[in-house]
């Protein structure tokens, strides 16, 4: 049975999550905007991953048998002009989930959870390095790029190249998928 600290921490997590997927739906939807398809089909991966993050998180309490708290999701301000500060933003707020992260890792040991730390926080943690690690790398390749239109040109069918997470997908409106 999960502690109600715990539960609680969760669900405020897995609502951080979901709105990590609203930012990155944001920023992809700005690259759109922009008509950079690559840029933006990055970020519709990035988001639909957060997704999943949720889901995982949604899937612990219950399996634990706590009860899943749904908020509202607020709606992302992060103000976006170049490239650069859309992935800045997408960096910055990886860090602030790494953190997130620690302090659910720390109040599962507190609460003397393993499950939480060992079946679903050690994921976690692992994630983040590599979601930092991913988002920072382009960030520097935007500061290297500069103001060159080639160069984000050439970084955008790059970024196009990224797969969606297993088992994700977009459905095209009109057609006739659910």
């Amino acid at each position: 049975m999960i502690s109600k600290k715990m539960q609680n921490g969760l669900n405020k997590q897995l609502n951080a999550e979901l709105y990590a997927a609203y930012l990155y739906f944001a920023i992809s939807a700005w690259f759109e905007g922009e008509n950079l398809e690559g840029f933006a089909a990055w970020m519709k991966s990035q988001a639909l991953e957060e997704t999943s993050h949720a889901m995982r998180f949604y899937k612990h309490i219950l399996e634990r048998g706590g009860e899943v708290e749904l908020f509202e999701v607020k709606k992302p301000e992060a103000k976006i002009s170049t490239p650069l500060e859309a992935f800045q933003a997408a960096y910055e707020h990886e860090k602030k989930v790494t953190q997130m992260i620690n302090d659910l890792v720390d109040l599962a040991e507190a609460e003397k959870d393993n499950a939480a730390i060992y079946g679903l926080l050690n994921w976690f943690v692992s994630e983040q390095i590599e979601e930092e690690d991913q988002t920072l790398k382009v960030v520097e390749k935007l500061k290297m790029i500069a103001d060159s239109k080639q160069g984000i040109f050439m970084l955008d069918r790059e970024l196009g190249a990224r797969p969606l997470p297993a088992s994700q997908t977009i459905v095209n409106p009109g057609s006739g998928e659910d």
